[in-house]
């Protein structure tokens, strides 16, 4: 599986921002049997990229794995030896997302502005991140989506929910990264993948549109 399969199967990106080592596996498992696909442990969390090298063990050839937070270079080095696939990141940093490129993993930069999201593809990024979404609106996707080369796919972080995803996906994203709406550090498995479910529900419905 390739992160362009995996978003077709689910574009939901399930985000674990505090995640630990001894609970990754379960919450992993949790989120699979709901229909995630993809996965990012951000960096700010406890042993990130042991977490990182667990799921993308265990997940090999079913789910893509990566790091999220990734802010430089060398962490995309690290990303890439623990077996993650994408990078993602909060910010647009053109020498993270060459690196990326050249190491064979999906960067995802986070933009907010045409500058920034055009600096990205200029990089070689070829997956946007919209991030703060909430600070944002569907229509700037639209208005972006005008302008963007076509192979360009955009996915909003930051706010969205079961109930808004559609007018977000109208708009033009191709998926969303979806962190404290699916998992938070004292969140049991069984509720983490009761939360994916219903984000695996809308995004069907909107397949189903």
């Amino acid at each position: 599986m390739n992160f362009e399969d995996a978003v077709k199967d689910c574009g939901i990106i399930a985000i674990l921002r505090g995640v630990t080592l001894d609970e990754v596996a379960g919450i992993g498992d949790a989120l699979y049997a709901a229909g995630i696909r993809i996965v990012e442990v951000p960096l700010n969390s406890p042993e990130p990229f042991r977490s990182i090298a667990a799921l993308a063990a265990r997940f090999h050839g079913r789910m893509i794995v990566g790091a999220g937070t990734v802010l430089d270079v060398d962490s995309v080095d690290r990303v890439k030896s623990a077996g993650g696939q994408i990078s993602v990141s909060p910010d647009c940093n053109p020498a993270v997302i060459a690196h990326a490129v050249e190491r064979n993993l999906v960067p995802l930069p986070g933009v907010f502005t045409p500058t920034e999201a055009f600096s990205a593809v200029r990089a070689g990024a070829r997956h946007l991140k919209l991030f703060p979404a909430e600070a944002a609106a569907p229509k700037t996707v639209k208005a972006w989506k005008a302008v963007l080369p076509r192979d360009v796919k955009v996915y909003a972080v930051g706010g969205v929910t079961p109930a808004n995803m559609r007018e977000w996906a109208e708009a033009g994203c191709a998926g969303f990264g979806i962190g404290s709406n699916v998992y938070k550090p004292g969140v049991s498995a069984a509720d983490v993948g009761k939360a994916a479910a219903d984000f695996v529900a809308a995004w069907n419905e909107l397949k189903r549109a």
